[in-house]
Parts: structure tokens; sequence; C-alpha cells
């Protein structure tokens, strides 16, 4: 297909929009609606103008032809799959991961039935706000937490996310509903405008790095994995390896908290659900 002056004003076509759509699907799970043709005209457009690509076909091909590690990507998937994050986002989630699975953890290190260890996973960690929200609680929630061997894993498929969250600053806005005595102990304000960054008692916890779903993990198993706000994107088709990995990555007797419009309780057979959005992984029989 030949290449043409881009127009600032041209619309993707439904058959550029299919292909884009295959390609997305195939390398991450994601399934863009065709309805978003609209969006879709908008945010490859930004590419084009920052790659110098003269069409939409051009950059298909471009894409087609990257290694998956190679930044254009990733600057491609941050473009069509930007959404809102915030600390504390969920708050029925975080009282309980604050007020019931702490304090039960913690005490039963302190009754000699569990090692002083927690492993967690942030499976879409985007920026790290949802990581820094799992370091703040284990912190106020556990006094002697530098006594522990403390990993929680932030993992996401974006490379620019995860700098961002490597660098552990939000802005007002995404810590507006962290508590104030939280926010005052484990941050400390960069700017005028109440932009924070978060304090090495917190960064210490945090690993980031990236990582697909579809993949496998190679790690230990996980005490409680979150993931949230990440399978709305995809099918059923693509969740189904997504669920699979996470359930090998989670310990006998872990938790998965997912969100709340992730549509996922139909894949997850053989957990015990707690909540909408709660499940918990059964002991390993001893038999």
């Amino acid at each position: 297909m030949a290449s043409t002056t881009l127009d600032p004003q041209a619309q993707i076509s439904l058959a550029q929009m299919r292909e884009y759509i295959d390609l997305i699907y195939r390398t991450t799970g994601i399934r863009i609606p065709e309805q978003k043709t609209t969006l879709m005209s908008n945010r490859i457009r930004r590419r084009l103008r920052a790659t110098g690509m003269q069409d939409y076909d051009a950059y298909l091909r471009h894409l087609r032809n990257l290694s998956r590690q190679d930044r254009e990507w990733d600057a491609f998937l941050q473009e069509i799959t930007t959404h809102e994050t915030y600390l504390f986002r969920d708050d029925t989630q975080w009282e309980w991961f604050q007020k019931t699975f702490l304090p039960a953890v913690a005490q039963q290190a302190q009754r000699g039935q569990r090692t002083r260890q927690l492993r967690i996973w942030s499976a879409a960690a985007s920026t790290g706000d949802e990581a820094h929200t799992i370091a703040s609680c284990i912190a106020h929630a556990i006094p002697q937490h530098a006594r522990w061997s403390i990993t929680i894993l932030g993992t996401d498929i974006g490379l620019a996310a995860l700098e961002e969250a490597r660098a552990g600053e939000f802005s007002a806005r995404a810590m507006r509903l962290v508590p104030a005595e939280m926010r005052d102990k484990y941050f400390v304000r960069i700017a005028d405008d109440g932009a924070c960054r978060a304090k090495d008692v917190l960064r210490s916890m945090i690993t980031f790095r990236q990582h697909n779903l579809l993949s496998p993990l190679r790690e230990q198993p996980f005490d409680l994995i979150f993931l949230k706000n990440v399978l709305i994107y995809f099918d059923k088709q693509s969740k189904q390896p997504v669920v699979q990995n996470i359930r090998q990555a989670l310990r006998p007797d872990g938790y998965l908290v997912t969100g709340p419009a992730e549509g996922v309780s139909d894949l997850l057979g053989g957990m015990d659900r707690l909540e909408s959005w709660l499940f918990r992984n059964p002991v390993a029989s001893t038999k």
C-alpha cells in the first residue's frame, strides 16, 4: 500500500483499525473495541508525528518490524492504554488489607506460625501507585517491619510507566486519598502544588520490572497478588492464560485481589470467593 503525506485530520479506516487491533491483541492480550476508531486515530497520529511516519500503514509496518523490547513499542502501548491511577484506589480493599490481612500475618509471625517474610505482587503496577500504597500500609500496620523480609514486586508491560514508578513521585491528584498521617510519615512534599516523593522506607520494599502478563512469572510464590484494573482490557480468551499464570504464582492459602469489574470469577474455579473482589487459594492437601 502506497504511503502519502499524513492528513492531520485523517481517520483510521476500519480495515486499518482491525490490523492494529490484531497486532495489539497478539502482542499483549489487550482487546481494543472497533468502536474506538476515533480515539485510536488521535492517539496513533501522535506516534506518527513523533516518529515521522507518513501514514497509518507505514507505522503499522514499522511496529511489525520492531522487537517488542523497542522503546517505540512501549511508547505506542502507553499511548493507547493510558488510564488514571492513584494511591489508595478502592478503599474497601485497602481497609481489608490494613485491618484484616496484615494484622493476621503479624499475629501468625508473633505466634511462630510463619516466618517474618511477606511477598506481594502488584501485577499491573503502572506508575507505581498501587505498590507504594501496599508499602505504606505495611509500614503503618507492622511497626517492626524493618525486621521482616518484605518483597513487593511491581510489574508492568510499559517501560515508561516503570521509570515513573521507580522515581516514586506522585502528583497532588494521585496523593489525594492518602491518609494525612501516612502522607506526612512516608512521603516528602516536593512541590507547592502538593506533589510528593516516597521516602526510602517505602521504596526499599519495592522492586519494579517489565513483565507481560501473558507470560509466566518465574518467582517464588506470593502471599498476595493484586490484579486490578487491567483485565478489563482483555477478552475471555486472553484472560485465561493471564489468570493461569497468576494462579501459578500464588502460594497455597494465598490471596488474590481483583478489580471490581475484572470479570474473572468464572476463571477462578477451585478458589474460595470471599468477596466479589477477593479470592483465596485452597490450602495444599497433606495427603
